[in-house]
């Protein structure tokens, strides 16, 4: 089983993420105190989960979806961590430092905030 993490605010207006069977597990509201430029200050966190075999379709899917800029969903599975943008998707086991850091240098390029360099492993 997969599981992570979408801010619903980071969906491009327009873009459906579908075809996918994914599992809604909690959504919460929650305030940014000091948000990036661009983003807004409450944000909608939905959790979800799928099986593991739809990791790759469903972050070629999501990289499709986000809004370009300073956002990201993240997700694992398995020993595998996948990092999404806008048109860009991260892959690496969990534990390589070198994949992490690549991921994180791509996402303060985009702006994302140093503390939001916070997804799960």
């Amino acid at each position: 089983m997969l599981t992570g993490i979408l801010v619903g605010e980071s969906v491009r207006t327009g873009a459906a993420l579908e075809g996918l069977e994914l599992r809604l597990y909690r959504v919460t509201g929650v305030e940014v105190l000091d948000p990036a430029p661009g983003q807004p200050p409450h944000w909608t966190l939905l959790e979800f989960g799928a099986e593991e075999q739809q990791a790759p379709d469903l972050a070629a899917a999501l990289a499709q979806c986000l809004e370009s800029g300073p956002w990201y969903a993240s997700f694992t599975a398995g020993d595998e961590v996948f990092v999404v943008f806008a048109d860009r998707v991260f892959r690496y086991n969990r534990g390589d430092r070198s994949g992490r850091a690549r991921a994180a240098q791509y996402a303060r390029t985009v702006g994302v905030p140093e503390k939001q360099l916070d997804w799960a492993e």
